[in-house]
C-alpha cells in the first residue's frame, strides 16, 4: 500500500485526483488538505510515501510547505503554475501535472512513480533545488520567511528580521521575538534577500541595514554594528566595504 495525502485549495482538483486514483487501488489517500498548514500536519501525522501538491495556495504556498517537511515523500505537483514545470523536471521531481490534466497524463505520472518505488534502490524526488529556485523567484517568498516552531508554522516578514546568523547546518533568523532556526544556508539567503537591505557583513552574519544605529571600530580593520536591539554584530574586513556602499558612507 502507498499512503498518500492530497494538498490543494481547490475542491474540484482534489476530487479529480481521487477519481483518477480509482485506477490505482494500491494507493490509499489518508487525508485531503485545503492548505499548507493542514498539509504539513497531515504529513507529520500519516508519514505518506506520496503527496499530490498544489503550488499556489492560501496562507503558505506549496514550496514553503515543503521547506518545513523534515523527511520529504515523493511529490507530484498538481498546479496551474506552468513556469515551474521545466524546473520541476530538471530536478527530477516525481512529476508535474499542469491543470487541467487528463486521466492519461495522470496515469503516466503514477506509473513513473510506481517504477521508482518498485526499483531496488528507490530514490526520493530531490526537490530541494526546485525549492531554492522558487524562493528566489516567487514574489511572496521575497517578502517573508516561513519557519516551524514546535510543530506550528510562523511567518516572519522580511522587515522584522534583525539579522541572520550561521548555526551549523541551519541558520538562525533573529527578530525582536527571538531566534528561529531555518534549514537553509547563508549562501541561499545572500542570493535571495534584497542586497540593498540585507548585507553579508561577516561569514557568520547577514545584517538588516535598517537595524543599525552606529558602527564602532573593533580590531584589525573590523567593526561592530550596534543594532537598535542592542545586539552587536561583527563586521569583517571584507564585509565593511559592502556595508559602507549601501549606507552611503
Amino acid at each position: 500500500m502507498i499512503k498518500a495525502v492530497i494538498i490543494d485549495d481547490e475542491p474540484l482538483a482534489r476530487e479529480l485526483v481521487l477519481e483518477y486514483l480509482r485506477n490505482w487501488p494500491q494507493v490509499t489517500v489518508m487525508q485531503e488538505c485545503n492548505d499548507g498548514f493542514e498539509g504539513l500536519k497531515a504529513i507529520q501525522q500519516h508519514q505518506p510515501e506520496l503527496i499530490f501538491l498544489d503550488i499556489q495556495m492560501p496562507k503558505i504556498n506549496g514550496f514553503e510547505m515543503l521547506e518545513l517537511v523534515e523527511k520529504l515523500p515523493a511529490v507530484i505537483f498538481t498546479t496551474a503554475f506552468e513556469e515551474y514545470a521545466l524546473r520541476a523536471f530538471e530536478v527530477s521531481a516525481a512529476d508535474y501535472l499542469l491543470k487541467p490534466f487528463s486521466r492519461e497524463r495522470f496515469d503516466k505520472a503514477m506509473q513513473k512513480l510506481a517504477d521508482k518505488l518498485s526499483s531496488a534502490t528507490p530514490e526520493p524526488a530531490p526537490v530541494n533545488d526546485l525549492l531554492d529556485v522558487a524562493a528566489r523567484e516567487m514574489p511572496a517568498q521575497h517578502n517573508r520567511v516561513v519557519v516551524k516552531i514546535n510543530g506550528k508554522i510562523k511567518i516572519i516578514p522580511m522587515a522584522d528580521i534583525h539579522y541572520i546568523e550561521a548555526a551549523d547546518d541551519y541558520v538562525k533568523v533573529v527578530t525582536q521575538e527571538g531566534g528561529f532556526l531555518k534549514n537553509k544556508t547563508m549562501a541561499f539567503f545572500e542570493k535571495t534577500l534584497d542586497p540593498q537591505q540585507f548585507i553579508r557583513v561577516h561569514r557568520g552574519y547577514i545584517l538588516n541595514v535598517s537595524q543599525i544605529t552606529r558602527l564602532e571600530p573593533y580590531e584589525k580593520e573590523t567593526y561592530l554594528a550596534i543594532l537598535k536591539s542592542g545586539s552587536k554584530i561583527q563586521v569583517s574586513k571584507t564585509g565593511y566595504p559592502k556595508l559602507k556602499e549601501v549606507l552611503g558612507l
